[in-house]
């Protein structure tokens, strides 16, 4: 049922948090699907979020098919710092759990988002959460008591989210 309502875009991007996830990993499991591409691939050790922009910009003008940027954890702040400095072919994204960072970026996305928010993530309060999507023009969407939304907070697959990318592709 996933594949077939992805309908209007074909292309998304996965970006990744600071470590490499698991291979139960909801993120991991996507990645082997048929029009998901990492960007950029998981590193192994942490970068700096000039390398991150440098490479998820690398992966969007390779192509002017439009994407949808899937992102987990600080990947949410890669794609805000992208978005602070480049323009592209992105039309959504799925921002999930991102990290509390005192100096990320704050400012409107160009682009439709959905922000999935915690109520127990250890790393970042659920009004904090509220106030990433408030400042970058996202919904909100109350995940529940999930955690970080990883591997270690149970989570393998993840359906809800399933149904919450079928939705920006098909908008």
């Amino acid at each position: 049922m996933f594949a077939a309502t992805l309908l209007r875009v074909t292309r998304f991007l996965l970006v990744p948090g600071r470590g490499v996830p698991f291979g139960n990993h909801w993120s991991r499991q996507w990645a082997r699907r048929r029009g998901f591409t990492w960007a950029p691939e998981p590193p192994g050790t942490p970068v700096m979020f000039a390398d991150r922009v440098a490479a998820l910009q690398s992966v969007l003008v390779s192509s002017e098919e439009p994407a949808v940027l899937v992102a987990h954890s600080a990947g949410c702040l890669t794609v805000a710092h992208w978005a602070r400095e480049h323009a592209g072919p992105v039309v959504a994204a799925l921002l999930v759990t991102p990290p509390l960072v005192e100096d990320a970026p704050r400012e409107r996305l160009p682009f439709r988002s959905l922000l999935v928010v915690s109520r127990d993530d250890p790393q970042c309060s659920f009004e904090d959460g509220v106030a990433y999507a408030t400042a970058w023009g996202g919904e909100v969407i109350d995940a529940g008591p999930v955690g970080h939304l990883d591997s270690s907070s149970g989570f393998g697959p993840w359906p809800d989210g399933e149904k919450l990318l079928a939705r920006l592709a098909a908008e």
